[in-house]
Formats: structure tokens, sequence, C-alpha cells
């Protein structure tokens, strides 16, 4: 049975501080956005550690060498103001670097400290103006103290098209597709997908390259691959613009909702300014919404039928949910991460018959219930808990206190130590993942990846009940 606990229902001491969110900052998102462009170096303005942080968090997930610059902030840059330092900064990153797109996040101290860092960009291009090697300063509003890694990611997107879309050249009738926060292994994937469909898509951001890439025989301070400028700026050339997610655009209480922006995402700027159409569907996770997908493209495709490998993935998906479904029927689950990560795995786990007793992301953009509401449809229940803007210690005392007893969690590998208390298996997708290598080959989108995921929560289900079984039996 469901608890009858509802998020209204249950009191968290409220503090200023914040311990163990269900997030990082939204800098984090911009740079791996940044980092799936061509050519292009990160930037944030603000101090050292912000930098050193994210590259941290980066490597350990991706485990690929990540270079970030810093304006490197101090006592007196924090009094004065950070403009030498801006300028500074990018002098050293176009003598050492030579990128085609320098592409700078704010941080926390100069968001606070008022930087207007698109004058810095327009007064240091004005001095350089009669360099024709300048590279292209893209700018990103993302302070740490709102939003999330998730709200920054997609801002960044955001910005890095309105920056560089434009009408000039020939239409050439391909599609944009806005892939979302997903794993280089998810990216290579849907481009194999679109390619046996036969259209011709930009995908962006691509960091299937920049941070999936092979070994190297010398250090390459810029990785190659990443989404190709030319082919941002043909974003307004498209013919449509599909995004995965529903949530995707910033919190509600993000400063760029309080001015003049023609939108909230990149699909829908491009529809707007453009007017190219707009498609957007959610996570391709599971039989429902990659069939989804599917006939989208099909429609896309002039009418092009779905390629039978796709059609035999499907069958093998269906056929593997019969073989699993009587270890999974009823278990109960708590997913976490990403507001659009949980929405599609809640979608998936009521499709092969488990329970979402908990549903908790550090998102904050007031659409998470609804949108779940709408996509779970007749298997939305009032009994599942629901909690945004969540923390760990949160989440921790909502299952102690509404005395819910799931079989399985859901999410990255910073909800480990709860998993660990209630000794339940951990199935570790989204971001961050860092007590498991391969976190960057994780196929998690349409058929083959549901197989994969499917595959990792019985065989999770199946060694728990294995272990803490007195007989050790070998045959299921």
């Amino acid at each position: 049975m469901y608890s009858s606990y509802h998020e209204n229902s249950f009191s968290i001491k409220e503090t200023r501080g914040t311990c163990n969110a269900c997030k990082q900052c939204s800098p984090l998102g911009a740079c791996v956005v940044f980092l799936g462009i061509e050519n292009t170096l990160p930037m944030l303005h603000g101090s050292q550690g912000c930098a050193t942080y994210i590259r941290r968090y980066l490597i350990s997930h991706f485990r690929e060498p990540v270079d970030i610059a810093s304006s490197n902030f101090s006592e007196e840059t924090t009094i004065f103001g950070g403009e030498k330092n801006f300028n500074t900064s990018l002098d050293n990153i176009i003598i050492q670097y030579h990128p085609k797109i320098i592409a700078v996040a704010s941080t926390c101290l100069s968001e606070t400290i008022g930087e207007d860092i698109k004058r810095f960009i327009y007064e240091y291009k004005n001095l350089h103006k009669k360099n024709k090697k300048l590279p292209e300063i893209i700018f990103t509003s993302t302070p740490s103290y709102k939003g999330t890694h998730y709200s920054g990611f997609h801002e960044a997107v955001y910005s890095v098209v309105e920056s560089l879309a434009n009408e000039g050249g020939n239409c050439d009738n391909h599609i944009n597709l806005f892939s979302n926060f997903i794993s280089p292994e998810d990216i290579r994937h849907l481009k194999e997908i679109v390619a046996d469909f036969g259209i011709r898509a930009m995908i962006f951001p691509d960091y299937s390259d920049t941070l999936d890439g092979a070994l190297w025989d010398t250090y390459q301070r810029i990785p190659p691959g990443g989404t190709s400028i030319n082919d941002l700026k043909n974003s307004a050339l498209a013919s449509s613009s599909i995004e995965l997610g529903y949530v995707l655009n910033l919190d509600v209480n993000s400063s760029r909702l309080k001015t003049n922006f023609l939108s909230q995402s990149a699909g829908e700027y491009l529809k707007t300014k453009f007017g190219i159409n707009l498609y957007r569907i959610g996570l391709p996770v599971g039989i429902r919404e990659t069939d989804i997908f599917f006939q989208l493209l099909s429609s896309i495709s002039l009418a092009k039928s779905v390629p039978e490998k796709y059609e035999k993935q499907r069958g093998r998906l269906i056929d593997l949910y019969i073989d699993g479904h009587k270890y999974v029927f009823g278990k109960r689950v708590i997913i976490y991460g990403e507001e659009d990560l949980v929405v599609s795995l809640a979608s998936f786990v009521v499709e092969v018959g488990m329970k979402p007793l908990l549903c908790v992301t550090g998102g904050e953009s007031g659409k998470f219930k609804n949108i779940l509401q709408c996509v779970l449809s007749n298997s939305f229940s009032n009994e599942i808990i629901i909690k945004q803007g969540a923390t760990f210690e949160q989440m921790e005392n909502i299952i102690i206190n509404s005395e819910i007893q799931p079989d399985l969690m859901i999410g990255n590998s910073k909800g480990y130590y709860i998993a660990r208390k209630l000794k339940i298996p951990l199935i570790r997708v989204g971001f961050p993942i860092h007590d498991r290598i391969g976190a960057y080959h994780n196929k998690l989108l349409c058929y083959e990846g549901t197989i994969s995921l499917f595959e990792q929560i019985v065989n999770a289900l199946l060694e728990k009940k294995q272990h803490n079984s007195s007989m050790g039996y070998k045959y299921m």
C-alpha cells in the first residue's frame, strides 16, 4: 500500500542553509553545454574555486580531462569589480587555446556584485575589432544561488542558439534536435536513430566525443568534436525542432523570466523568431515514450516507416518485459534527479507494473507535479509523494516519517548513503555518478536503452533476494 503522507502534511524544519541538495550549481550545467560545441572553451566569471569544483565533478563523472577558465576573483576584485580580470582572462584564453568560441558563464560572486558582463564583452570586442581572428564570445547568466545544474544547462542551450542562429544561407531541410542532459552514449544513439530514418539533424549539445573521446597520443587543450558552429548558425533554417523533455526551461524564479526575452527554451525562441515548427516530447524511456518519439520521426521523414531494426528492438523489449514481469510487479520505487529524468523514469516504472512511492527533484520549476501527473495519466496516484527543491536530508526524513518501505532506488550516486541505510539496491542513473565507472556509456534512451535499464533493475532485485536467502540458490 502507498503511504497516506503528502508533502503539505509533513513539516521539515526550515533553515537558511541547504545541506546536500539534490542538485548541483547552474554554471556546471552551462559548462556541459559549452563543452558540446566545436572548438569552444568555457570560462567562469568568478572565483577560481568555482571552476575547480565544476572540473572536479565533471572529471569524476566523465573520466575525461576538462579545462574551464576562470577570471579568478580575489578580495580586491570583489570590491572594485572584475572587468580587468575578465579582459585578462580573455587575452590568456585566446593566446593559449585559440578557440573559435569563448563561452562565459556567471557565478554567485559576479552576479551578487552586479557585474555587467554583456557590457564587458561589448567593450572587449570594440577594443579588438581590428582582430579578424577574434573568437565569438557568448554569455550565459547562471548565478549559482538560483536554479540547478539542469536549469543552467537549458539556459546555456538557449543563450547559444540565441547568439548564433541566423537566417543567412539556404534552407537544407534538416531538423534541430535538442537532446537534453543525457549521456554521451545516448547522444551517439540518437545520431544513429535519426540517420536510420534518413533525417539530417543538428544535435545540440553534442559532447559525445568531447566528454567521451578516444585515447590521445598527445594532449589536446580543446578536445575534437561537438556541434559545429555552422550547424548552430543554420539552426534558424531548420524545417522543425524537437526538444526532448517537458520541463527544460529555467526555474520560475529565474531572472530571465523577468526580462523581455522572446521565449524560455531554444526551440521556442526559434519558433518565435524564425517560425520553425516545434515538437516537444518526453525523454524516450520505455515503450510508450519511445513510440511517441519514433512516430514523430516517421512523420518528419515524410511518412517513412520505422526501420525494421527498431521494430525488432521493440519486440525484444516486450519479450524482456514478459520474462521479467514476475520479478518487478508491485515493487516500490524511489526516483530522484533532474525533473525531466524523474518524469521519464516514473513513466517507465508504471509501464512495467512497479509503484513509484516517492519522486524527488532538486529543481524548482513549479511544473514538476503537473507534468508528472499529465505523463502518468490514469496511472498517477495522489498517494505518490512528490517533492521538488529537495535535499537528500529532506528525502531521508520523508522516508523515515512516512514509513514507506521501498524495494529500490533509481537516481544518481549522491543518494547511495540512503540506499545503504535502507539496505536496498540503487540503480545509478543521471548525474553525477562518482562511485562507478562507465556513466558516460550508460544507454538509457529508446528501446535499447530501456532494455539495459530493465535488465539492471531485475538483476539488482534478484541479487538482493539471492544475497538475503539462507539457501544461496543459483537458479531463479
